[in-house]
């Protein structure tokens, strides 16, 4: 167990042991509907100490809403029944240039603070014979993004998962995002966002790599 310095110090950063999102075991033994019932429970509590007061109409529902939020919303993404189908099809016409898939809405939360991630994903791979619907790619994107983070993991699940799906190594991944644990705690910092690329294959050459670096940083449409 950790002492309240090294849980500081841990939060501080971005900190992860494993590109796999820490999970019990028994994580999915309870249903959706008991994991509600248990969250809404607890964060009532959380609510009364604060001193909050729940007869109140405005915040008698909040511990339900919030329970809510946490188990169908906001950390759908834990859940890999939740994950999307991911069909992909023959490469018929024999592209095989870059195809980039530019500014996908990142909606997540640290892992450290549970506060927002906002930002945008770039996305881009060569294909070989296989292709993906691009709308694919947005729900990957938003799948492992909708569960407590950290922003490195994030592009290394969502490249690991795009090159196994696709039978190719030439991906590429960059995330940019603000972190409200730095605008709205400790730093208190407004202006500063966070930037991840994760790649491989192809992508490991420089020229390659600029390439998509070039579209990306284009005016968006």
């Amino acid at each position: 167990m950790k002492n309240k310095k090294e849980i500081e110090i841990v939060g501080d950063n971005h900190f992860s042991s494993s590109i796999r999102t820490p999970l019990r075991a028994d994580a999915f033994d309870k249903s959706d509907e008991e994991k509600i019932e248990n969250i809404q429970y607890h964060f009532k509590k959380i609510m009364e100490e604060m001193g909050l007061d729940l007869t109140d109409d405005s915040l008698s529902g909040t511990p339900y809403r919030v329970a809510k939020m946490y188990v169908k919303e906001l950390f759908y993404g834990l859940n890999p029944v939740n994950k999307p189908k991911l069909s992909t099809f023959e490469n018929k016409y024999g592209y095989n240039k870059m195809l980039v898939e530019q500014n996908i809405t990142i909606d997540s939360a640290c892992e450290h603070h549970f506060l927002p991630i906002i930002g945008y994903a770039n996305v881009a791979y060569i294909p070989k014979d296989k292709v993906i619907g691009l709308s694919k790619i947005n729900r990957l994107v938003d799948y492992y993004a909708r569960r407590p983070q950290v922003q490195e993991r994030l592009v290394l699940q969502i490249l690991n998962d795009l090159q196994t799906i696709l039978g190719t190594k030439d991906v590429i991944v960059s995330v940019t995002a603000k972190h409200l644990c730095v605008s709205s705690r400790g730093i208190k910092d407004q202006s500063s966002f966070t930037t991840t690329l994760e790649y491989g294959g192809c992508f490991t050459e420089v020229e390659k790599r600029n390439d998509f670096l070039k579209i990306i940083a284009q005016e968006k449409i």
